[in-house]
Parts: C-alpha cells; sequence; structure tokens
C-alpha cells in the first residue's frame, strides 16, 4: 500500500485557458494520462454568472403536484425502513408500509406545496432550473511542475 501523496503547494500557475469545461478537462486529462501527477492541478472558472432557465408557469395545483411527488418519495422511503427494520407489527408487510408511507406522504407534501406557493401571493408564478456558467475555464498547477506540465500539453 502506497503512502498518500499531499499537494506541496497550491496550484496557481496558469498553464492553459479553456473557453469551456470540456476542454478544460480534456487538458487535464491528457496530463494524466502522460503520467503527471494531477493531484497538483485545479480547474478555476472565471468571470461566473448565475444562470436560471424559466422551465414553465406554476400554479398552486402544479406546486402541489411537484410536492406530492416529493412527498410520496420520502413517504415510501421511510414506510420502506420501518417494514425493513420491523419497528412496527412483523406481520405487516413492508411493502404495504411503503405504499401507506407513499399515499400519506404524498398527501401531507401536496397540502404544504399548494399552501406555501399560495401564501408566495404571486411573487413567484414560475418554475426554474439554476446553474453556473464561467466565462472561461483555466487550468493551474504547482509552480514547481509548471514547466513540465506546459510541455506534456505542447507535447
Amino acid at each position: 500500500m502506497t503512502a498518500p501523496r499531499h499537494r506541496a503547494a497550491r496550484p496557481e500557475v496558469v498553464i492553459g485557458s479553456y473557453p469551456d469545461y470540456e476542454s478544460a478537462e480534456r487538458a487535464v486529462d491528457r496530463l494524466s494520462d502522460r503520467g503527471f501527477p494531477v493531484e497538483n492541478v485545479a480547474i478555476v472558472g472565471r468571470g461566473l454568472n448565475s444562470v436560471e432557465l424559466v422551465t414553465g408557469r406554476l400554479t398552486t395545483l402544479g406546486a402541489a403536484g411537484q410536492s406530492a411527488l416529493s412527498g410520496a418519495v420520502v413517504g415510501v422511503l421511510f414506510g420502506w425502513l420501518f417494514g425493513l427494520f420491523g419497528w412496527s407489527n412483523p406481520l405487516i408487510s413492508g411493502l404495504l408500509l411503503a405504499l401507506y408511507g407513499a399515499v400519506f406522504g404524498a398527501i401531507l407534501g401536496a397540502v404544504m406545496g399548494a399552501v406555501g406557493h399560495a401564501l408566495t401571493g404571486g411573487r413567484r408564478d414560475f418554475s426554474s432550473v439554476g446553474s453556473f456558467q464561467a466565462d472561461s475555464y483555466e487550468v493551474l498547477v504547482t509552480p514547481e511542475l509548471s514547466d513540465e506540465a506546459r510541455m506534456v500539453l505542447a507535447g
């Protein structure tokens, strides 16, 4: 068994700048394929932007439906765990408890989702998915390995 390697220094020398994450990832993969100690490498996104893509209108019924689905999943999990560990009458099947959990969780989730959406007073009547995007990505290495990394990427 080999001893774990620790970083001697923090990666801080830029050896390449790329327009997208996939290109930076390919550069690090190229370093790895050639035996470079990639534990001394970092990929840094520059110019981060928060992007929120609107996926549709959100009504009280829609909010109730989304929350019902989440509640059903949590209910199934708890019902199954109760059946699995025998925390209830051992004659009751774990699958039956999971079904009861799904129904109870869906009802509770739907009510909470509808009430929560109604309490917003129409301030957020849309659903969305958020993410971060960078303007560019830089590959950084520790100072003592920067020349070697540049040679590997150039060759």
